[in-house]
């Protein structure tokens, strides 16, 4: 039998290789390095990498995958992708060639292997996890007493931590995740909740609040304006459209508490990037908790590299690492060696997307 190649894409922590290597005949190559197809010169790159190989692997949102990469790849004949959606694919280029795209349920396997985590559990959002991890973080100054304790010998309670108790959360989108962010604010910390995206009516934010055993009234909706001029916490969990793009702008920011904090563990893309390196340059909010950036990686130069030399609020950054959990991310390349050995086999393909 032919040996056959495939290309595992963005796999920065170096997870999917166990999964693949018991597949006979298969010859592995991967490329941590992202490439940005957005550009011609990025464009030429990624096709050239990619051009002889029939199989590929992706990471969800992380290599784009638009229509003029797809037509240069002629050698494509699988993608094989995670999660249940993937922003970055054009499907409709890929039905066209037709290249099946299969995803993956991110589900406990039947028979667990013993050898990483599992998976969290159905209803479970790590993603939530992640976010308050990121808001305790900033409100704890837990990052920068970390590095501090670490480097000066004399270090010891250089600043102030912040109390969320009784504080009011802010919501922008109103969602599984955003209601989850706000089930986790009033029970855990004594929150009071406010709402807003464009389609929130009170009865949507009363239903949300019930589908958390939570009271009617629980969460309020108001105005755009009203949740960023009376929240202490605004937090974001809109998906990014060409509506949500740059949902927080200068206006926004200007209208928050100098006291405020923002945290973003959505899309970058919803924040006006500029805007908000000047609002951090004055100090117009107290703080900022970042999961997600405007280009992902972080290029080199990007002033995020430098933000301890610039900012004069407290910024928390992570490597979009919401979803980037043991379980999941094991058991998500789990998942495309299964369908790949389906493909092989002339099987039907369990979780197709295109």
């Amino acid at each position: 039998m032919a040996t056959i190649h495939l290309a595992i894409l963005d796999d920065y922590a170096d997870v999917a290789p166990k999964h693949f290597k018991h597949i006979p005949n298969l010859q592995l190559d991967s490329f941590p390095d992202t490439l940005d197809p957005s550009t011609p010169a990025g464009l030429e790159a990624l096709a050239k990498r990619l051009e002889p190989y029939p199989i590929v692997s992706c990471m969800r949102e992380r290599t784009a995958f638009p229509a003029e990469l797809i037509q240069k790849l002629p050698n494509l004949k699988l993608l094989l992708s995670s999660g249940n959606r993937n922003a970055a694919l054009d499907l409709e280029a890929l039905k066209e060639r037709g290249v099946p795209v299969t995803g993956t349920k991110g589900d406990s396997p039947s028979k667990p292997s013993g050898e990483f985590d599992a998976p969290p559990p159905p209803g479970y959002s790590a993603v939530n996890q992640h976010a308050w991890a990121l808001l305790l973080s900033l409100c704890g100054r837990i990052p920068q007493d970390d590095r501090k304790l670490k480097t000066d010998a004399g270090a010891w309670q250089n600043g102030l931590g912040v109390s969320l108790g009784g504080k009011t959360l802010g919501l922008v989108g109103l969602g599984k995740l955003g209601t989850a962010m706000a089930k986790v604010g009033v029970l855990g910390f004594g929150m009071k909740v406010v709402a807003w995206s464009e389609n929130l009516t009170q009865e949507k934010a009363d239903d949300a609040a019930r589908g958390s055993g939570l009271e009617t009234g629980t969460f309020k909706a108001v105005s755009k304006e009203e949740l960023f001029k009376t929240a202490d916490v605004v937090s974001l969990h809109l998906v990014l459209s060409g509506r949500s793009k740059g949902v927080v702008g200068a206006r926004e920011l200007g209208w928050m508490k100098r006291s405020g904090l923002l945290l973003n563990t959505s899309r970058g893309g919803l924040i006006d990037e500029e805007a908000l390196i000047e609002a951090l340059k004055e100090g117009g909010i107290k703080g900022v908790a970042l999961d997600v950036f405007w280009q992902e990686p972080i290029p080199k130069e990007s002033p995020w590299r430098s933000v301890d030399s610039w900012a004069k609020s407290e910024v928390v950054l992570s490597p979009h690492m919401g979803y980037v959990n043991e379980g999941t991310m094991n058991r998500w390349y789990q998942e495309q060696a299964e369908e790949l050995e389906r493909w092989l086999k002339g099987e039907e393909l369990q979780n197709r997307m295109a």
